[in-house]
């Protein structure tokens, strides 16, 4: 952060100060930036924004793979898919992914036409049956590490779509109020550095406002004003900022 002294920019009695929470629009993990718009004595206010950032790990895992089979009638596509399905969580089970962490989703059958474009004849139909199979589970580093190898049930032949899986974490709630308090406290010092510059103190605070929680890959600058939550890595940044405004004695 550069001088503080320019971001007082006057000790005069000026309107109370501040909107502090346009750090959200500018760049959320600067922790340097202040939004300060005046400084004087009396009963008069400082609104700074403090930022907290931690780096934490996920401790679940959803993961889906998709199976289908197409035929020309629905009651084939329907027995074909049951062997595909069944494969695909034997391979499941063999790679250490217990039994209660497996679940299938409801069937689904699609049916498509081909007709003649001429004359609007019915040339042929498919039935597509598909069913997901889904994996919950708080051993996160043994299913992303099957969800790297699955792929080889798509080289012996198994119709699958494989998705990414979404890693999270479970105690957001309880890390939400310590970041919060950390925020807090780095906005205290930063008020108090900038009320020193100008020749006065802080005291209590008169007004905090919580901005958006930004839950983004291990070093991102991506942001977003109603928060974020990416899903895609195991190690995971939080950041935490709060609009702390403090009376000046």
């Amino acid at each position: 952060m550069g001088p503080l002294s320019p971001l007082v920019t006057t000790l005069r009695r000026t309107p109370p100060l501040v909107f502090a929470m346009a750090v959200l629009a500018t760049g959320l993990v600067v922790s340097s930036s202040v939004l300060v718009k005046g400084v004087r004595r009396g009963n008069d206010t400082i609104t700074v924004t403090g930022s907290s950032t931690e780096r934490i790990t996920s401790d679940f895992v959803d993961w889906t793979v998709d199976v289908a089979r197409s035929a020309p009638t629905l009651q084939a596509s329907y027995q074909e898919l049951q062997p595909e399905v069944q494969r695909t969580i034997d391979f499941l089970r063999q790679q250490g992914i217990p039994a209660d962490a497996i679940s299938r989703n409801p069937i689904k059958s699609d049916k498509s036409e081909v007709r003649d474009s001429r004359t609007g004849e019915l040339q042929s139909t498919t039935f597509t049956t598909r069913q997901q199979i889904r994996i919950s589970s708080p051993e996160v580093e043994k299913v992303a590490a099957v969800a790297q190898q699955i792929g080889e049930l798509v080289g012996q032949g198994v119709p699958l779509t494989i998705n990414d899986p979404a890693y999270t974490y479970t105690r957001l709630s309880e890390k939400r109020v310590d970041m919060l308090a950390k925020a807090t406290r780095d906005a205290r010092l930063r008020a108090r550095e900038i009320a020193r510059q100008a020749g006065s103190h802080i005291g209590v605070i008169t007004q905090a406002d919580t901005g958006s929680f930004q839950i983004t890959v291990p070093n991102s600058t991506e942001m977003s004003s109603f928060g974020s939550y990416d899903t895609t890595t195991i190690e995971k940044d939080i950041t935490a900022v709060m609009g702390v405004t403090f009376r000046v004695d």
